[in-house]
């Protein structure tokens, strides 16, 4: 049976969330055969004497400084472990949840910049504290860098007859901020406003406004989203408020949507969408915060409304249609009666009686 693997609590907490597994080919640093043991283990910031509170590290350096700090590595399970101790660059999922890139991809920033030993033997319900340096190169570029690092064991398993080691990790962000002139900036992106009438002539239709909130800027960033809504050149208006984003990493984007129910279709729609950048916890930005606003125009058609009409329309001429085909079918049927009664009179009406000659007026009739 494959050994199990379980993250401690507490270092989901730290690294917020824990990093995925990454599968690699076997064997690899950390390999862990078979067996029946659970092994469950922290990662957290630390001092030289252990585990110090802190659940992430933020740190502000200078080019070309180099710091020292450390982590601990906790073993809570029963048996002696080996872990691989690793860095790389960190980024944020569709979610917003920070994480670090799998070992099969190469960093290129901040993850770079750790120097730290390849592995670590932890006893059974031991913490062993490891020291580390991050080493700001010369050329860094001011602003946030995010990284991560981690403590991780490799399972062995196969894949379709193919043996691969199953890698688990474990462990906390480290943003390091260089100095330098900072650049708050926000873009809106890909804005899509899209409306959903509803096929029930006599209700509204819903409109959804999403859109993508990009870092354009070298520090991180949260964001406060308000939208409107306007229609009929203004005389119907509405809005709403974004849910807030906590955190966009420098080059990063991550996407919000807003709902609009009972819009009615009445044409073409403006949506204007404002982003207002806000700080991240409690970080210091000596530059203005200067929100964004982005304008788009959807058309409402009413379809169904139209679709009404036209049966409507419809109706109406058939009904007129059929109206005058009665009617002359009547004015026909009245015509054909009338000469069929001038025919049967004159047919009906008695012979002139007389033995000749011409009757002039003033004659003695008979």
């Amino acid at each position: 049976m494959r050994r199990l693997l379980a993250v401690a609590a507490a270092a989901v907490a730290a690294l917020a969330p824990a990093l995925p597994a990454a599968a690699g080919p076997a064997p690899a640093s950390g390999l862990v055969r078979d067996a029946e043991e659970t092994i469950t283990w922290s990662v957290t910031p630390a001092d030289a004497d252990g585990p110090d509170g802190r659940r992430w590290v933020d740190l502000t350096v200078d080019p070309g400084q180099t710091v020292e700090d450390h982590l601990a590595v906790t073993n809570f399970g029963k048996t002696p472990a080996t872990f691989a101790l690793k860095s790389a660059d960190g980024y944020l999922t569709a979610n917003g949840r920070f994480n670090m890139l799998p070992s099969d991809r190469e960093s290129r920033d901040a993850g770079t910049w750790f120097t730290i030993q390849e592995t670590v033997d932890v006893g059974p319900e031991e913490t062993v504290v490891v020291p580390y340096t991050i080493t700001i190169p010369e050329n860094a570029t001011p602003g946030d860098h995010p990284a991560g690092i981690a403590a991780s064991i490799t399972t062995a398993g196969s894949d379709e007859g193919t043996s691969v080691g199953v890698e688990s990790r474990v462990g906390f962000r480290v943003t390091t901020r260089v100095t330098g002139e900072v650049q708050p900036v926000l873009a809106v992106e890909n804005v899509k406003a899209s409306y959903a009438p509803s096929w029930n002539p006599f209700a509204a239709g819903d409109l959804t406004v999403s859109y993508d909130v990009a870092n354009d800027g070298n520090v991180r960033l949260g964001a406060e989203g308000q939208v409107a809504t306007s229609a009929l050149f203004g005389a119907v208006v509405d809005g709403a408020t974004a849910e807030p984003l906590g955190e966009v990493l420098p080059g990063g984007s991550l996407r919000s949507e807003v709902g609009f129910d009972d819009v009615w279709p009445l044409g073409p729609v403006s949506t204007t969408i404002t982003v207002t950048p806000t700080t991240v916890a409690d970080d210091v930005v000596d530059a203005p915060l200067q929100p964004v606003t982005v304008t788009v125009t959807t058309w409402a058609v009413p379809w169904p409304q139209l679709l009404l009409v036209a049966i409507v329309v419809v109706l109406v001429i058939g009904i007129r249609d059929d109206r005058r085909r009665r009617r002359q079918r009547l004015e026909a049927m009245l015509a054909k009666a009338r000469d069929e009664g001038r025919q049967q009179a004159a047919a009906t009406e008695p012979a002139a009686s007389g033995t000749g000659g011409t009757r002039t007026p003033g004659d003695p009739q008979d």
